[in-house]
């Protein structure tokens, strides 16, 4: 799943998740109608060693890695039968050279995951890996032929339904008619505040549209009530 920053991949995920669940326990037949459990790491916040293993070099002794232990943990569910769910693995995080290359075996149609140590786990058909990134400048072709892609444009989603679904959970924070006249203001001024930040402006640090509005409406909220957030 490819697009910034508020363009809806992790909800995205969580509805087909859903959906899949649904359809599972309604009692249909079909193989791939099962529970989905989501299970999600960001490959940029631990080290090579702490997401595949690694082998101590003094005592050479094998470090178990957050990719191995969960692709362990669903084979040996499928064996034993002890789960009968779908898991999904999401690399929530920027994709590089260094990390995606060690996923190639497994993106691969025999979906063998191969280790430092020698060790090689083939992945079930229950488990599956996905990824979401906001581009693909810096991944290879033979990582973007192994997968399947699915783009989100931040022009379908945009900022406006931010403040419908700010606007739910202040209800009753804010009463009638209050609550409606706050949106409607609010709209305009948004608008105004996020041509006036980008067009005459200087951002140190690049930040996506929905990011400014959330913060935004946080602030709001915070004045009117900070046990909201």
């Amino acid at each position: 799943m490819v697009g910034t920053t508020g363009t809806g991949k992790t909800t995205v995920a969580k509805i087909l998740s859903l959906a899949l669940t649904s359809l599972g326990k309604s009692g249909t037949e079909d193989y791939w109608y099962k529970t989905v459990k989501i299970q999600g790491l960001n490959p940029k916040s631990v080290t090579m060693g702490e997401l595949f293993g690694e082998v101590n070099p003094f005592t050479n002794e094998w470090t178990e890695g957050i990719v191995s232990h969960l692709v362990k943990e669903a084979v040996n569910a499928l064996e034993t039968k002890e789960a009968d769910w779908k898991r999904w693995i999401i690399y929530d995080g920027p994709v590089d050279a260094l990390w995606i290359e060690n996923m190639n075996t497994v993106l691969d149609d025999n979906k063998m995951l191969c280790l430092n140590n020698g060790q090689r786990i083939k992945m079930p058909e229950t488990c599956t890996m996905m990824f979401e990134v906001n581009d693909l400048r810096v991944a290879s072709p033979a990582t973007v032929s192994r997968c399947g892609m699915v783009y989100l444009e931040p022009v379908h989603l945009g900022w406006k339904v931010l403040v419908t679904t700010w606007s739910l959970k202040m209800d009753g924070i804010i009463i009638e008619p209050y609550l409606t006249k706050v949106c409607d203001l609010l709209f305009p001024v948004i608008e105004k505040l996020l041509n006036t930040v980008q067009k005459q402006c200087k951002q140190v640090v690049e930040s996506q549209v929905c990011n400014l509005v959330t913060s935004c409406l946080n602030m709001i909220t915070i004045y009117l009530n900070k046990d909201v957030i």
